[in-house]
């Protein structure tokens, strides 16, 4: 695939937090757009000074100023902001986005249909990034509205290859399930490696190096995972012997109950995610 846009995409983020600075850094830095093709949006005058300095892209106070940056067919819109703001946003922007531009939206549990509504625009893609983003390695799954045709797509796959792997998913519901998962996914992982770095202190180890040991332990099991293209289960097989360490360990997880805790906790997100979409 090829990764590099044409000089005529624009995009405009409205608001510019973390993982919409993420993106236009991953943009950036794979020369996928150039700076003068990228718009932002921001409240505070010191953040959009930072924004400008730092990526040399055009800097807007207004969500509606930085919508209008540019115009016509291949200027995309980006809506980056905390949920709690959407409702916001969309009355900002309604009238000023063109039926002909694309709109994709990062924020979680708003549904197509409300942001195309808002906005009288039926060309809308839903995704949900994760903070791996942040470093080119983040997952983000995205779906999109029947109008939207496979130029676009095309785009939107270039646009989130910036921040690490994308995968289209066929129904808005595993939007959902997606930020449940792979986007609320990273704080499970840290929570683990936390409990795991504090029981190495609590064992006698300096918190410097339990860290260490923790965090290379799970990034070679991930990537050992991936190589293999083993189930879990067998892998975690070959590293229980009967009566060993991994056993003992394996049997005190299970009597706390870590899969039904870890399932329930993925649900849970899962229902808080519908829940925004629903304006709660």
């Amino acid at each position: 695939m090829n990764k590099t846009l044409s000089a005529g995409t624009n995009l405009s983020f409205i608001g510019c937090g973390v993982m919409a600075e993420s993106m236009i850094a991953g943009l950036l830095r794979e020369k996928i757009v150039a700076a003068k093709q990228i718009a932002a949006s921001h409240p505070r005058e010191d953040r959009r000074a930072e924004l400008k300095k730092r990526y040399a892209i055009k800097v807007f106070a207004d969500n509606a100023g930085a919508a209008r940056a540019f115009k016509g067919a291949e200027s995309s819109i980006l809506l980056c902001v905390k949920p709690q703001r959407m409702n916001g946003v969309l009355k900002d922007l309604a009238g000023v986005v063109t039926a002909d531009q694309l709109v994709i939206s990062i924020v979680a549990g708003a549904t197509i249909d409300v942001i195309s509504n808002a906005l009288g625009n039926k060309l809308v893609v839903r995704a949900m990034p994760n903070t791996p983003s942040q470093i080119g390695a983040g997952m983000t799954a995205w779906t999109c509205s029947e109008e939207v045709d496979d130029r676009h797509k095309r785009m939107v796959k270039v646009l989130f290859s910036a921040l690490g792997k994308e995968l289209f998913v066929e129904t808005e519901n595993m939007i959902d399930m997606a930020t449940s998962l792979s986007a609320t996914g990273p704080t499970y992982t840290f929570m683990v490696m936390e409990a795991m770095t504090d029981a190495g202190v609590h064992l006698g180890f300096s918190r410097e190096v339990s860290k260490e040991l923790v965090q290379q332990t799970m990034l070679g099991s991930v990537l050992f995972a991936m190589e293999s293209h083993k189930h879990p289960a067998e892998l975690r097989n070959m590293v229980t012997s009967p009566g060993g360490t991994s056993a003992e360990a394996i049997y005190q997880m299970e009597k706390g109950a870590l899969r039904t805790v870890l399932s329930k906790a993925i649900y849970g997100a899962y229902k808080r995610a519908v829940e925004l979409g629903k304006g709660k």
